[in-house]
């Protein structure tokens, strides 16, 4: 997994995977979420893809817009 950047200073991610159709995001609280293009839709999943790359912006994109329309939770 790559480290998340968190330029804002105060995200709730730590670290991200990013694949063709999915990104998997892990939390400060060690819980990690498989995120896909059928669970969030493709635009959102390429939006959290820019957003993780840019180290800025993932956790409130999550709150705000995905909320819980992730695949699963794999820890």
């Amino acid at each position: 997994m790559e480290r998340y950047k968190n330029l804002g200073g105060d995200s709730g991610v730590v670290a991200y995977e990013i694949g063709d159709d999915f990104i998997k995001v892990r939390f400060h609280d060690g819980s990690l979420y498989l995120y896909n293009y059928q669970s969030a839709g493709s635009n959102n999943i390429e939006t959290m893809k820019e957003l993780a790359i840019a180290g800025k912006g993932l956790n409130s994109f999550i709150n705000k817009v995905v909320k819980n329309r992730y695949a699963s939770k794999l820890t």
